[in-house]
């Protein structure tokens, strides 16, 4: 019998060693090498396509099902950031903090997808039937087509579906099954490549909505090989604040959609509970007549969120002043502060200035930079900006107010909350055509935005 082959990987980055060391040289983490058994190469001229397509090169044109139909999960949050819905065959990873409510949301899309008639199995590698039937019992679920099994061996787990043919499998998590053809832990890289290539043939070839919940590392990725999230079609992460009923999903990779969306839950004693107004749970707590505080409009995908802007600017008691952006790109804060400096002459020099976007969201798009301008000048003034204004433009190197697309959805979402002003670039007030009350005060630099708030 041949001698078996191992080597060693690091589990944090996938990096192979010939042998052991203590410190991944790539990754600079500290006992993260395992061994793993080299699986012997398929012989020459063999082909594996998992199942999921013949061997035979077809015309683009001769292709079927170039346009495959959507399902509802029956949670219109979850198929907002999904692109529209499952797709037959979609391998989507979910990840999040511990106790974030990974779980919960697909115990609770399992719920609403079986109430539709169809036939979902539940893997659990975590917890007993009966403990995973509490947590279903607490969601309300009472459908018929839910089928649940505590099992980690693949294995089994792959005879399991071929029996009962589900259109639907959860296996929660991926990090706790094994595969009897790699000789390590669950969990480890080599465990989770070959897991993941074989449950990833399963869904493509019997054209199964799969969903994977995975564990985090302390820093917030996804555990295991970067090739994980890299083989799956989309990847989900739950995120929230630790003491806040508040979550977002939001999609990092997303093969038949977009990756903007956002969704919006609040959990509750009985699960997660859609939001509608996502604006209005972002202004719930808002300070009013305090400093440093802003309202501005930004575009999640195809939904338009009012947010809070924070700023907090104050003398240093240190020789080096702080800067700290949270929600927002540091470096773009530094260039706004160097405008307001050079073209509205605020001495920010000497302080330190921190941001923050208030309820965890991170703001990309440049039309949240009026905001963020008339946030620090607020704070250092010490002079509140009227609870009742709205605020977006992008600002050059210049001072210039620049146009930002979406206007009358930003005003419109303005209006429906109750805001009575709205400063915007020139550009777009000049474009505007139903205002419908509410007081349009176009800007064309910043020192006019100063003007207008002060």
């Amino acid at each position: 019998m041949a001698k078996k082959k191992s080597q060693y990987v690091c589990n944090a980055c996938g990096q192979r060693y010939a042998k052991w060391v203590g410190r991944c040289t790539t990754c600079n983490e500290w006992g993260t090498i395992d061994q793993e058994v080299i699986a012997p190469a398929p012989p020459k001229g063999a082909i594996d396509l998992g199942g999921a397509s013949g061997s035979t090169p077809q015309r683009l044109k001769d292709v079927e099902g170039a346009e495959l139909a959507r399902a509802s999960s029956g949670i219109g949050e979850l198929d907002r950031v999904l692109g529209g819905g499952l797709v037959p065959g979609a391998l989507v990873l979910v990840g999040g903090d511990p106790g974030i409510g990974k779980s919960t949301l697909l115990l609770q899309a399992s719920a609403r997808i079986a109430d539709f008639g169809v036939d979902v199995l539940y893997v659990t590698g975590e917890e007993s039937p009966r403990q995973t039937r509490m947590r279903f019992d607490r969601i309300g679920a009472k459908a018929d087509s839910i089928w649940l099994v505590a099992e980690t061996a693949l294995t089994r787990i792959e005879a399991h579906v071929e029996k009962l043919a589900p259109k639907v499998l959860v296996i929660d998590s991926v990090q706790t099954l094994y595969s009897d053809d790699v000789q390590s832990s669950p969990g480890s890289v080599a465990q989770l490549r070959a897991i993941t290539n074989r449950v990833m043939a399963l869904a493509k070839g019997k054209e199964i909505v799969t969903f994977l919940v995975g564990h985090v590392t302390k820093e917030g990725s996804l555990a295991g090989p970067r090739v994980l999230e890299h083989m799956v079609d989309t990847v989900l992460y739950l995120q929230g604040q630790h003491g806040q009923p508040f979550r977002l999903l939001r999609a990092v990779k997303n093969r038949f959609g977009s990756t903007d969306e956002i969704g919006a839950f609040e959990m509750m004693g009985d699960g997660l509970r859609e939001v509608a107004n996502p604006s209005a749970m972002f202004l719930a707590e808002r300070a009013v007549d305090s400093s440093g505080s802003v309202v501005t409009a930004s575009f999640e995908g195809t939904r338009t969120l009012l947010v809070e802007v924070q700023a907090l600017v104050t003398p240093t008691a240190y020789g080096t002043p702080r800067r700290t952006a949270i929600g927002v790109d540091a470096n773009r804060v530094a260039l706004l502060l160097a405008v307001l400096e050079k073209k509205a002459e605020l001495q920010i020099t000497g302080c330190d200035v921190f941001l923050n976007v208030a309820g965890g969201l991170r703001l990309a798009e440049p039309a949240v930079d009026l905001a963020v301008i008339a946030a620090l000048a607020s704070s250092h003034l010490d002079r509140a900006i009227d609870a009742e204004t709205m605020i977006f433009g992008e600002v050059g190197l210049g001072g210039e107010v620049r146009a930002v697309v979406g206007a009358p959805a930003r005003v419109a979402e303005a209006r429906q909350l109750g805001f009575r002003r709205v400063i915007l670039p020139a550009s777009n007030g000049d474009n505007l055509e139903d205002t419908d009350g509410i007081e349009i005060i176009p800007v064309s630099t910043v020192v006019q935005v100063l003007d207008a708030l002060f």
